[in-house]
């Protein structure tokens, strides 16, 4: 989401081949594309319906969904996705609340200081104060309609996301913490934070989850020269994980970077880059095979109206690199094709692949530029196939699509102000990937 800037929340050539066909007005004021429909929509409820109680981050597990929220969670029952059904919804304030699950388990990640490091009593303070806490929420969801909490782990400048990896004997999962933000008067977050933090859950006794390491990833400080930045490289904005592989991709505020995570206590960075046109590195995510990685930048920090003519086809884009011998090697860009207007936040935001036989197929949340769906088979000519748009709020306000990812035949979108979306694409495309199956998804564990 919107980027955090001295750890305060800041709301602030050519596109390369459209293949779109002309939109769909509904009566809803969305538009779509012949080949998408709004299957469902859940709404927000209860304390999820504040002003500042924005959805967040999904995960998927069997015929569960998990949305996170500024406030808490939401556990829906999606076995019948055109009529998905509240399970439970917990309380537990701390943004952002980006979710990932791993059997019994639920992993809440909070990069808001509060007094409390449970859901009870965790009021705003300040990262100035000694007591303030921000880190990895762990709970049990082995009952999805009762979830419990069962401890917390406070991290280095909190957890702004977390990705889950692995290990390789199947007996606890890790999980890759990517923070930011440090100041000289934070106690917990001092500069340099030029890492991570790795968190190690023994799956049989998560209350004795605690960070093993912190590693490095920027012995030289990284990128904090570009005068283009919206902040200099100071640990890591997200981080997506290959494990059959041994690989990661890292977004890192000015840096991308892959990583060997083969000791996955240890991650160690092997290629590094930067780009002029990026304010801000994002998001990754590989392609199938993993020879392709999507970096993504959130121009403007999420507020901002970034797909305007103005700003131009390559400024908030995804760049789109091949893995040739270990280096990152950029081929080409993807911006949405369709301006927004200068009161729509819009920029590239979170997306999955859609496993299509043969094919490179994303979908992703564009924020208020709603859901796109493209190829980048030819990773220098990437062609949006297909899109949701549900217009602009109004009034203005901060919304749109957060996530969008592909999860056993159906799209699931998080809105930050209108809840949960499922849509259906019926495209010869992407029919090869409607008969696939998983059993969990948490998008940036591929």
């Amino acid at each position: 989401m919107a980027s955090r800037i001295g750890r305060v929340l800041v709301l602030t050539g050519a596109v390369l081949g459209l293949v779109t066909s002309p939109a769909q007005a509904r009566d809803d004021g969305a538009k779509t594309s012949p080949n998408i429909t709004h299957v469902a929509n859940i709404p927000k409820q209860g304390p999820f319906t504040a002003s500042d109680a924005f959805s967040t981050d999904l995960a998927f597990q069997g015929r569960y969904a998990y949305q996170g929220n500024y406030y808490g969670f939401t556990v829906y029952d999606i076995k019948n996705p055109a009529k998905p059904a509240v399970v439970s919804r917990v309380t537990c304030p701390g943004g952002q609340n980006d979710v990932s699950v791993h059997g019994d388990l639920l992993f809440l990640s909070v990069d808001d200081p509060v007094k409390g490091d449970s859901c009870r009593g965790a009021a705003p303070t300040s990262p100035a104060f000694k007591s303030a806490w921000e880190g990895i929420r762990i709970f049990d969801i082995s009952d999805k309609a009762r979830p419990k909490y069962i401890k917390s782990i406070r991290t280095d400048c909190g957890s702004h996301t977390n990705t889950l990896v692995p290990d390789k004997k199947g007996k606890a999962v890790y999980l890759y913490v990517s923070s930011y933000g440090p100041q000289n008067d934070f106690p917990h977050c001092k500069p340099p934070h030029d890492g991570i933090s790795v968190v190690k859950v023994p799956l049989k006794r998560p209350k004795d989850a605690k960070v093993v390491s912190k590693p490095v990833l920027f012995p030289d400080g990284g990128n904090e020269t570009q005068q283009t930045l919206l902040v200099p490289t100071s640990g890591c904005h997200d981080i997506t994980v290959f494990p059959r592989k041994n690989l990661a991709a890292g977004a890192c505020m000015g840096d991308g970077v892959l990583m060997d995570i083969s000791d996955r206590e240890h991650p160690k960075v092997t290629a590094r880059v930067t780009d002029d046109n990026f304010a801000f590195w994002h998001s990754a995510t590989f392609n199938a095979t993993g020879d392709k990685v999507v970096f993504t930048d959130e121009l403007g920090g999420g507020l901002g109206a970034t797909c305007t003519q103005a700003v131009g086809p390559q400024r908030g884009a995804d760049a789109i690199y091949t893995v040739e011998s270990g280096r990152l090697v950029k081929q080409g860009y993807y911006k949405i094709p369709r301006h927004q207007g200068a009161g729509e936040n819009c920029v590239a935001h979170n997306g999955s692949l859609i496993p299509a036989k043969g094919r490179d197929i994303m979908v992703q949340a564009w924020y208020q530029g709603g859901v796109s769906v493209f190829d980048f088979t030819d990773a220098a000519k990437p062609q949006e196939i297909a899109y949701f748009d549900r217009g602009a709020l109004s009034p203005r306000d901060f919304g749109g699509s957060w996530s969008a990812y592909y999860y056993n035949g159906y799209i699931y979108s998080s809105d930050i102000q209108k809840g949960l979306d499922v849509l259906r694409i019926t495209d010869p495309r992407t029919a090869s990937a409607a008969g696939k199956r998983l059993k969990v998804l948490n998008p940036q564990t591929q």
